[in-house]
């Protein structure tokens, strides 16, 4: 079943000598691939290594039952055969999930960008706790984060904000959370106490690197002005405002969350190229057979994907049906039940297509 394993081990030996060696860390950029390439295959070969020293301890308890044993040798020796065979299953399972062709962008750090939708200065409120949901699950991975620009309504809560998610597995993580999350609950200044229903929409983007979206600044429209946001009267009184315009595709990105306007500039850039990248990958997708593309990682972001229902103190994700009834908690950042269970139905559905396809 794990025929090519073999080869795939000799490599992760003949990595762990380049490594080693001093010759090789002369040319560290290769040497640091190598090092990446090492790290990622240390789990998959550990685990072969388990799952063969299991099938070699299965054959010989199994050549052992056709001696002439006593009855309760042969009772104990049969439990354990299938006490072991259980174990192999189980860990062809792992195997089979670890050696799933890995998303490129996984290891990326990410913008995550958080937009009012329907619901007016609900939907703001709404937006806002978002913000402040994924930063705090950032914290708890001990991820930095950065706000790259923010549009705040005077409720209280934001039109729109981009912030920064800097951390290893950044992407792996958060690319499930792309989608419509609508939140059912009585607003503050609802008299009647009647449940109203917002939404806010949550884009999850890889960052880009220059090596993966080339922008001509032919193509880029730069235009300055002044910052109408928080920050004092400096703020206000210079053109440090940024906003770029991608005129082959009509992308355009604002920033005016510093107070210098290269600073504003930097971010602005950082923002659009990952915009273009997220639209590149969108198009790959679509080129996909349907069959093809994971239900649950696809990322469409009109798809509604999650609903908060405070009355009733739950959460509940609509792409696995799953639901948590711990609200407060879910929004003070603890979502990584909810994750690994996406991630667990992903690689499920991903198991799957390569079954159909063996059987096509």
């Amino acid at each position: 079943m794990f025929e090519n394993l073999e080869s795939l081990k000799e490599n992760y030996k003949n990595l762990e000598l380049k490594i080693a060696d001093p010759d090789t860390m002369k040319n560290m950029e290769n040497w640091q691939k190598m090092v990446k390439e090492h790290a990622d295959l240390k789990p998959i070969i550990e685990k072969y290594n388990e799952y063969v020293q299991n099938k070699n301890i299965l054959e010989e308890d199994k050549e052992m039952l056709g001696e002439s044993l006593d009855d309760d040798m042969r009772d104990m020796l049969k439990e354990e055969v299938s006490a072991r065979e259980k174990e192999i299953t189980t860990q062809e399972q792992e195997l089979k999930i670890l050696l799933l062709p890995k998303d490129p962008n996984d290891d990326k750090n990410v913008f995550i960008e958080s937009r009012a939708g329907a619901g007016g200065d609900e939907a703001g409120l709404f937006a806002g706790e978002l913000l402040r949901m994924y930063n705090m699950f950032a914290d708890k991975k001990n991820w930095k984060t950065e706000l790259m620009d923010i549009n705040e309504q005077g409720v209280g809560g934001i039109k729109e904000a981009v912030f920064m998610v800097k951390g290893q597995g950044a992407y792996s993580k958060l690319k499930y959370e792309s989608g419509v999350h609508r939140v059912q609950r009585v607003p503050a200044t609802e008299s009647s106490g009647r449940i109203h229903t917002s939404a806010a929409t949550v884009a999850v983007l890889p960052e880009a690197d220059d090596v993966d979206v080339h922008i001509e600044q032919k193509d880029l429209r730069v235009d300055v002005f002044r910052s109408s946001g928080n920050g004092g009267q400096s703020v206000n009184t210079t053109d440090s405002a940024v906003r770029i315009t991608h005129l082959p595709t009509g992308i355009v990105v604002s920033c005016q969350d510093e107070k210098s306007q290269l600073k504003n500039k930097d971010k602005a850039m950082k923002i659009l190229k990952s915009r273009l990248y997220d639209k590149m990958l969108e198009e790959q997708n679509k080129e996909m057979a349907d069959e093809r593309k994971s239900q649950v990682g696809s990322g469409d972001r009109s798809e509604r994907i999650r609903t908060y229902n405070f009355p009733q103190g739950r959460v509940t994700d609509h792409r696995i049906n799953r639901t948590i009834h711990q609200l407060d908690d879910f929004l003070d950042g603890n979502i990584e039940e909810m994750i690994d269970a996406l991630i667990t139905y992903d690689q499920a559905e991903k198991l799957k297509i390569i079954g159909d396809d063996k059987t096509a």
